[in-house]
């Protein structure tokens, strides 16, 4: 039942905000050099490695400074791009990582291999279900690059306090998980988004 509801809701809002999506692709590609889109491999449902797709807010190259953003005022961003993040516009491509079975709407986030790589047995319980574009601790951290470039080492406080906090959600919610909490957490997504 909940992968049929991605399908539907995946495909469905593709359709609806593909105007949406072409003036977002239009815009980056003419604002910045590089491409209009950023992929970055993300271990899914198992373990298994996967290409997210967002739109892209940075300037070409620039993850090869760093994976984790600090703050709207990193100097990486494209000015479009901190539009896109702050609205959470980047994340619409990843609909089709929905829609082809690597992601979920509701799910723990997607992390890259590196911090993987550092979780304990039962934290890599969350790589049980498929992750998702929300979640318990999407809607917690939805600050997080706020809250990252107040701190003096970044990669220390991802690593030591942020990433911690969002498994504990992330786990909470892989051990009692079902449709109505899934619709309840879409629903506080469109509110903060809204907001």
């Amino acid at each position: 039942m909940k992968r049929a509801f991605d399908i539907v809701v995946a495909l469905a809002a593709l359709l609806l905000l593909s105007p949406v999506l072409l003036i977002i692709t239009v815009l980056v590609a003419l604002t910045s050099p590089g491409g209009a889109f950023f992929c970055q491999v993300r271990v899914g449902k198992d373990g298994r490695e996967f290409r997210l797709l967002k739109f892209r807010t940075m300037r070409p190259g620039s993850e090869a400074k760093g994976q984790l953003t600090v703050g709207g005022r990193d100097p990486r961003i494209t000015g479009i791009g901190r539009f896109l993040r702050k609205s959470k516009l980047d994340e619409l491509p990843q609909l089709w990582n929905v829609l082809v079975g690597d992601m979920s709407l509701v799910g723990p986030r997607p992390e890259v291999p590196r911090y993987v790589a550092l979780y304990t047995a039962e934290q890599r319980e969350v790589l049980s279900v498929r992750p998702g574009i929300t979640g318990l601790a999407s809607l917690a951290y939805i600050d997080e690059n706020e809250v990252l470039a107040k701190a003096t080492d970044p990669e220390k406080a991802y690593i030591e306090q942020v990433m911690p906090a969002k498994l504990a959600l992330d786990q909470a919610y892989v051990s009692d998980h079902g449709m109505a909490k899934d619709l309840g957490i879409l629903l506080r997504t469109l509110i903060g988004l809204f907001r």
